[in-house]
């Protein structure tokens, strides 16, 4: 393996990882403290400190196999007028915030190509962070809406199931992560969401 070259790639891919980690979790705790819920905000969650964020298995995953996650920012629905549809929304928020901000670096990206009034030794690597921002921006945005529990496509179904089914999906979250590293280890995961995350990525960088 080629030393050098994986720090270049690091050293790429950790500012664009980091704002997408850190951006998905604010805009959940964001959305709960609009809705009536402090917790994350009491917790210290709603910076833009990715350290407040970062999960080290997700980071691990990442530097691996390309797909990540953070430490999920906490949330308390009994705070909401109707905890069933603010879950809906907070679940929405990160995802949406990652594909938001992967369109923004899209734009950023192609801005910078049509209009080169930026030496050459800084619009490179700026242009590399600005490409995988978009490729990791989706694929946050995709993972995280499988719904399987505890990701947040899980609580999105949660909150369009009648209250008693919901409540009988909510069960399965203990074992939510036995089941991800199963589909991790088998490569279906891969199989599902990276054909979605090139057509997006495509899409928006072609």
């Amino acid at each position: 393996m080629d030393l050098n070259h994986t720090l270049q790639q690091l050293v790429i891919l950790a500012p664009p990882f980091l704002l997408a980690l850190t951006f998905h979790e604010l805009a959940h705790g964001y959305v709960a403290w609009s809705l009536g819920d402090p917790t994350a905000k009491n917790a210290g969650r709603l910076t833009m400190n990715p350290l407040k964020h970062l999960d080290p298995l997700g980071v691990i995953a990442f530097i691996i196999m390309k797909i990540g996650w953070a430490k999920p920012v906490p949330v308390n629905p009994s705070y909401f007028k109707n905890p069933q549809k603010g879950m809906l929304l907070v679940a929405l928020a990160g995802p949406g915030a990652n594909i938001l901000l992967a369109i923004a670096s899209a734009i950023l990206v192609k801005f910078l190509v049509m209009v080169p009034i930026i030496p050459m030794y800084i619009l490179r690597p700026l242009a590399g962070m600005l490409v995988a921002s978009v490729w990791i921006n989706i694929m946050l945005a995709v993972f995280n809406c499988l719904p399987i529990p505890p990701l947040d496509g899980s609580k999105v179904l949660i909150g369009l199931l009648p209250p008693q089914t919901a409540r009988g999906y909510a069960k399965l979250e203990p074992f939510g992560f036995i089941l991800l590293l199963g589909l991790f280890y088998t490569g279906i995961i891969s199989k599902v969401i990276l054909p979605i995350i090139s057509f997006a990525n495509n899409l928006l960088l072609g």
